[in-house]
C-alpha cells in the first residue's frame, strides 16, 4: 500500500493479484487496484481527469490519460473519501503505476481553481515472484 498527500488531498493505492484472470504461461498477469481519494481540505474538490504512467517489469512505460475515473468525475466533500477499483494487465509478473489527478476547487473568490494531486507509485507483484 502507498499513501501520499498533495494539495490537501490524500491518495492511497493498493494492488491485488487476480489469479482467476491471469495466465502466466501466456505472460498475462492481471491485477486489480483500489484507490482511495480523501479530501483533507476545508472545501469540496472535484476529480476531473487522470494521468497514469504504467511501468512493466521490463521498464517499458505506457502513458494513460482520460477524463475522471471509472466513468465518474466525483465531487469529494471536506473530510470525505471517494474509493474506486480498477484493473491493469502486464506481460510481466511485476509492474508499477504512478500518476496524478487534475482536480478543481473554488478559490476564496468563488472562481474555479485547477490543481494537481499526485498518485504515489505502487507496485503489482504476482505471488509466484514472492515464492
Amino acid at each position: 500500500m502507498a499513501t501520499l498527500t498533495t494539495n490537501e488531498v490524500t491518495v492511497t493505492a493498493d494492488s491485488a493479484y487476480q489469479d482467476q484472470y491471469s495466465e502466466p504461461v501466456r505472460n498475462q498477469f492481471v491485477f486489480s487496484y483500489r484507490i482511495q481519494v480523501r479530501n483533507v481540505s476545508g472545501r469540496p474538490v472535484q476529480l476531473l481527469a487522470r494521468r497514469w504512467t504504467v511501468i512493466s517489469g521490463t521498464g517499458e512505460r505506457k502513458q494513460v490519460e482520460g477524463e475522471g475515473v471509472v466513468g465518474q468525475q466525483p465531487i469529494i466533500q471536506p473530510g470525505q473519501t471517494y474509493e474506486y477499483t480498477s484493473w491493469v494487465q502486464f506481460e510481466t509478473a511485476v509492474g508499477a503505476m504512478e500518476g496524478s489527478y487534475i482536480m478543481a476547487r473554488e478559490d476564496r473568490r468563488g472562481r474555479e481553481q485547477l490543481f494537481e494531486v499526485e498518485v504515489p507509485r505502487f507496485v503489482h507483484v504476482a505471488p509466484e515472484v514472492l515464492n
